[in-house]
């Protein structure tokens, strides 16, 4: 089973409400790879990271290393949204987030810690965006069918996303899928792990990547993968082998920890003759 819990994270799980400890073991459980939390009393979209760096700071920009991959997610939800980019709609407050786009960083908007957001991109492979879809926190049930058109097709959009950038699976020298092994893209200081059975998906926006698989007791992998513009993930296998340590510590154990001797003889057998110096 894969984790991506640090102790200092387990003993929050202590502190935390019962249904927020059930939703955390969901997500660590099953391999997602794209989420949105849909809220109301905006119209906006907003992703991570959701708290600032700078302490007692509320507002400031946070960008994750994914900052451009969260941007395309967080654009192909707004744009196809009834309302959010449209630039003749009244503004919910105070705030006219239409002309960003309809999207935002979450901390330069407000700092919030212990989003969900910021909790799957960090401990898991998922990518979670909120979507704010109603200027009405509360919408009346007459209204819903409404609300409903106006999201209908963001949210199809924004689903079909999860098919951007590359998978594969990860495999020994035998074939066998190999999990938890780590998936590595030159330049983007964020990575992620494969499942079970050794497969995984890295979202990404088109382009020309570097990308290395490695898994503990394995030799590292890297090939280029290039991510195109059609819907579609971009197949990147990878078949890595045991490394010379982990061969050399297998033959230890095997001799139990022992160094490995030849016998004398074998030695003397292939030592050259001496030669006599005269005087």
């Amino acid at each position: 089973k894969q984790t991506y819990l640090t102790m200092e994270t387990i003993n929050r799980l202590k502190r935390v409400a019962l249904e927020t400890r059930a939703l955390i073991a969901w997500m660590e459980k099953m391999p997602f790879v794209l989420g949105g939390n849909l809220q109301g009393g905006e119209l906006v979209v907003t992703f991570p990271y959701d708290r600032t760096r700078s302490q007692g700071v509320t507002r400031e920009q946070t960008p994750t290393p994914d900052e451009h991959v969260f941007r395309w997610l967080a654009f192909s939800y707004a744009s196809t949204h009834r309302l959010m980019t449209d630039a003749s709609r009244r503004v919910c407050h105070t705030e006219d987030f239409a002309k960003e786009d309809g999207t935002i960083n979450g901390a330069s908007w407000h700092t919030a810690a212990g989003s969900m957001n910021d909790f799957s991109y960090l401990h898991t492979n998922c990518f979670e965006l909120s979507m704010y879809v109603g200027c009405d926190k509360f919408p009346h049930e007459s209204e819903l069918p409404e609300e409903w058109e106006n999201n209908r097709e963001s949210l199809l959009v924004f689903m079909e996303q999860v098919h951007r950038g590359i998978k594969g699976v990860v495999r020994d020298l035998q074939g066998r899928g190999i999990s938890n092994a780590t998936i590595s893209v030159e330049g983007i200081g964020h990575d992620i792990r494969t499942a079970a059975d050794g497969d995984y998906w890295r979202l990404l926006n088109p382009g020309e990547y570097r990308v290395t698989a490695r898994a503990q007791g394995y030799s590292l992998v890297t090939k280029k993968c290039e991510v195109g513009y059609a819907i579609g993930a971009t197949r990147c296998d990878f078949t890595i082998g045991r490394s010379n340590l982990f061969r050399i510590r297998e033959i230890m154990e095997k001799y139990n920890k022992q160094p490995i001797r030849l016998p004398v003889r074998q030695f003397q057998a292939h030592r050259p003759r001496e030669r006599r110096l005269g005087t």
